[in-house]
Parts: C-alpha cells; sequence; structure tokens
C-alpha cells in the first residue's frame, strides 16, 4: 500500500465521521464538506491503486526484459563456443593433414 492509498482511505473515514457528525446536529454544511471529503479521499485512493498498478506492470516489464537479455547473451556465447569448436577441428584437421604429408615426402 501507497501513501495515496492510506491517505485516501483515512480521508474517507473522516468525511464519513464528518458527515455522520453534520447530520446528526442538523449542520447540512457539516455533512456537505463531510461528503467532499470523502469524494477527495476515493480520487486519492484511486490514484494510489493507480500507481500501484503501475508499479506491478513496470516491475513485470523489468523482468522480461532481463529474461530476453539473459536469454540473448546464453544465444551469443553459445555461438561463440561452437563456432570455436569448429574452427579448432579445422584446425587440428589442417595440422594431421600437413603431418601426413611430411611423413610421405
Amino acid at each position: 500500500m501507497n501513501k495515496d492509498q492510506v491517505t485516501g482511505k483515512v480521508e474517507q473515514v473522516a468525511g464519513r465521521v464528518k458527515r455522520g457528525v453534520g447530520e446528526a446536529i442538523g449542520n447540512q454544511k457539516l455533512a456537505n464538506q463531510g461528503v467532499a471529503d470523502q469524494v477527495k479521499g476515493a480520487a486519492k485512493e484511486t490514484w494510489g491503486n493507480v500507481k500501484d498498478a503501475a508499479a506491478v506492470t513496470a516491475d513485470r516489464h523489468q523482468h522480461e526484459a532481463e529474461r530476453h537479455a539473459d536469454d540473448a547473451r546464453a544465444a551469443v556465447s553459445q555461438k561463440v563456443d561452437d563456432v570455436h569448436h569448429k574452427v579448432n577441428e579445422k584446425i587440428d584437421i589442417h595440422k594431421a593433414d600437413e603431418r601426413q604429408k611430411t611423413k610421405t615426402t
């Protein structure tokens, strides 16, 4: 829970109390202020929910980007190992051919 969510909930509760007191004592202005505080609190809590959802989405995208980077790194590393192995095989074949030619001459 983030600050806006908590503040919004507190403002809604305070607004309900203010509205209830205003209604109980017949003070329309206080009751209306209570309702306004409830609306303000609900909006602030909703904004907090939006920020929280955005953070969750950003985290998911970050993890996906890291996974893709790991996969790409592994693929490049495997290619390097494959090429290295093939080149060394060719070099070994070339050396063996040269040794064979030296023995026959």
